[in-house]
């Protein structure tokens, strides 16, 4: 796409401003109304990276309007300190972009839908529920960032790490340094020297530290003084009841310790809606969904005639 076809925006959000790009599509006519799409980058990633430069540059090529943002006190969008992983704020960050939206003449109010990434999709299922102007959810790898705070990145002690954060973010009140975590290795070599063999981990670093997906915003860190919120939260909460919209998920049949196999199937199950579709793309793991063309395709050739028949 070129770059006439991308435009950035900055929208007002709770005190700060959310930054995003917009994707138009072919022939976009300014006089016309366009269903939208809102695409939410994976959880310490950016919208440069497969949120924006993937997805949305392929849904728009569609015919669907594309906004992907940068979560708050994320990448270009504002909001201190910087590297705050809260799911309140993430999940009311697609609110306020569907205020944006919803002001603008091009953009049909009814037709607007989301498209969540990794831990972009777990905070676009959780919006979901209560946001009705979202009329259809498709997610892509979707991670529930809240159970892997209470598993796997705590080492199964969540009551160890709450302590732990409790006691950095007092420091932090008194004037002490904040600590940020990068959640990865610094490059695929160091996490072989390290003798890491975790298919997700792995495939992540190979993503967010090489050019393959490096981008200025993309910092994979986390603020561990501010993460207690997440311990406490589930993505999935309540979706018996409040999960209704039409909604495609994609998964790979490749699972890795962020867990998106399992939560596939989970919300799968657990949604309320009457209308939903589980995808398994055979052969690709939860990176290769990504930006690798072949499961990006069929994960395109399932989530492209879902939008056009919800939106």
């Amino acid at each position: 796409m070129s770059n006439d076809n991308v435009k950035p925006v900055r929208i007002k959000g709770l005190a700060w401003d959310i930054a995003a790009d917009i994707y138009f599509p072919p022939g976009f006519d300014e006089t016309q109304k366009y269903p939208a799409i809102i695409s939410a980058h994976p959880t310490g990633s950016c919208k440069e990276q497969t949120s924006g430069n993937v997805y949305g540059t392929a849904l728009a090529q569609h015919g669907f309007v594309m906004i992907a943002f940068d979560a708050g006190f994320q990448g270009a969008s504002g909001g201190e300190p910087r590297f705050t992983e809260d799911p309140g704020f993430r999940v009311g960050d697609f609110s306020y972009v569907i205020d944006y939206l919803v002001t603008q003449p091009y953009v049909d109010e009814n037709r607007i839908g989301v498209l969540g990434i990794c831990g972009g999709g777990g905070y676009a299922i959780s919006a979901t529920m209560t946001e009705r102007r979202i009329k259809a959810l498709g997610t892509v790898v979707a991670g529930n960032v809240g159970r892997l705070m209470r598993e796997g990145f705590v080492n199964y002690d969540p009551i160890a790490a709450l302590e732990a954060i409790a006691a950095q973010r007092t420091a932090e009140a008194r004037g002490a340094d904040g600590v940020v975590n990068d959640l990865l290795p610094a490059s695929p070599e160091a996490a072989k020297e390290a003798g890491l063999a975790e298919i997700d981990l792995c495939e992540a670093t190979e993503y967010y530290k090489t050019d393959r997906g490096s981008a200025p915003h993309g910092t994979t860190s986390f603020r561990f003084s501010r993460q207690a919120a997440l311990v406490n939260w589930d993505a999935f909460d309540r979706a018996e009841v409040l999960l209704t919209q039409p909604m495609c998920i994609v998964i790979g049949d490749r699972p890795g310790g962020f867990g998106s196999y399992r939560a596939g199937f989970e919300i799968y199950g657990r949604a309320a809606s009457k209308d939903k579709e589980l995808v398994v793309v055979e052969g690709a793991s939860h990176y290769d969904l990504y930006d690798q063309p072949e499961p990006v395709e069929e994960a395109l050739s399932h989530l492209v005639p879902f939008y056009k028949k919800h939106l």
